[in-house]
C-alpha cells in the first residue's frame, strides 16, 4: 500500500478546498441560516411539533443530509474530473499507484470535506435550536458511511462526465429532488397511504430515516434496513469503480 501517494492526493484535494473557503464552508452556513428562516420560522409557525419533536429541531438531520449528499458528490466528481480535463490523470495512472490508492485519496478527501461541512451545520443549527443527539456514535457512523458512499458515487459521476455540464446533471436533476422528496423536512407518515408506498422506493428515505433516528429515536423505517441500504449502495458504487478502472472507462481515452 503506497501510503505516501495516497497522502499526496489527499493533501492536494484538501488544500484546494481550503483555498476556496468561502465557497466550501461559508456557503453551507448561509444555506443553513436561510433554511431555518424559511422552514423553521415560516413553516415551523404552522407545524409546532412533528413526532414529539419541535419542527425546527426536526429538520436538522434532513438539512445535514441534503447538504452532505450534494457536497460529497460535487467534491468527489470535480476532484477526479478536473485531472481528466487537464490531462494530469495520465501522470497519476502512470505512477506506481493502484486504483485502490487513487480512490482512497480522492474519495477520502471528498468525504472529509463533507464531514467538516456537516459539523459546521450542526454548530450553526445549535444557535437556532436546543440541539440533542440521542446516539452520538450511531450519528457519526451514519454520517461517515453516507459521506464515503456518496463520495464514491460522485467519483463515478466524475469519471462518467464528458464535460462540466454533465457534472451538474445528476446532483441537480436526480439527487436534490430525491432528497427533498425523501422525508428530509417531514415524515412519510404525514403523506397519504399511496404516497407513503411510493416514498419507500426512494433510497434517500432510508438514509434520512436512519440518520434522524440517531438524533431523536424516531424513524420512518427500521434502523437495520437503513444501515443495510447504505452498505448495499456502497457495495454497488465500489463495484462500479472497480469496473471503471479495470476497463479503463473514460480514463484511457
Amino acid at each position: 500500500m503506497n501510503v505516501y501517494a495516497m497522502r499526496i492526493i489527499y493533501k492536494y484535494e484538501m488544500k484546494r478546498a481550503f483555498k476556496t473557503m468561502a465557497q466550501t464552508f461559508a456557503s453551507p452556513v448561509l444555506s443553513t441560516v436561510l433554511y431555518f428562516v424559511v422552514f423553521g420560522a415560516a413553516i415551523g409557525s404552522r407545524i409546532d411539533v412533528v413526532s414529539e419533536v419541535s419542527y425546527g429541531l426536526f429538520i436538522v438531520p434532513g438539512l445535514i443530509m441534503l447538504t452532505i449528499l450534494s457536497q460529497s458528490i460535487a467534491n468527489a466528481s470535480f476532484g477526479i474530473y478536473f485531472p481528466r480535463f487537464t490531462g494530469q490523470i495520465y501522470e497519476v495512472l502512470s505512477a506506481p499507484v493502484s486504483f485502490v490508492e487513487i480512490v482512497i485519496g480522492y474519495v477520502g478527501a471528498a468525504a472529509t470535506k463533507s464531514l467538516l461541512i456537516a459539523f459546521i451545520i450542526l454548530i450553526t443549527a445549535s444557535f437556532f435550536v436546543d440541539m440533542r443527539i440521542a446516539h452520538p456514535l450511531w450519528m457519526l457512523g451514519f454520517l461517515v458511511l453516507t459521506c464515503v458512499t456518496f463520495s464514491l458515487f460522485g467519483f463515478i459521476v466524475g469519471l462518467w462526465a464528458s464535460d462540466f455540464e454533465k457534472l451538474q446533471i445528476i446532483p441537480l436533476l436526480v439527487v436534490t429532488p430525491l432528497v427533498f422528496l425523501g422525508g428530509s423536512f417531514y415524515t412519510i407518515d404525514m403523506l397519504p397511504p399511496f404516497w407513503q408506498t411510493v416514498s419507500l422506493f426512494n433510497p434517500v428515505v432510508y438514509l434520512v430515516s436512519g440518520f434522524r433516528w440517531s438524533f431523536f429515536e424516531i424513524s420512518d423505517v427500521s434502523v437495520g434496513l437503513s444501515l443495510g441500504m447504505i452498505l448495499l449502495f456502497m457495495t454497488v458504487c465500489l463495484t462500479i469503480v472497480w469496473w471503471m478502472f479495470k476497463t479503463g472507462y473514460r480514463l484511457k481515452q
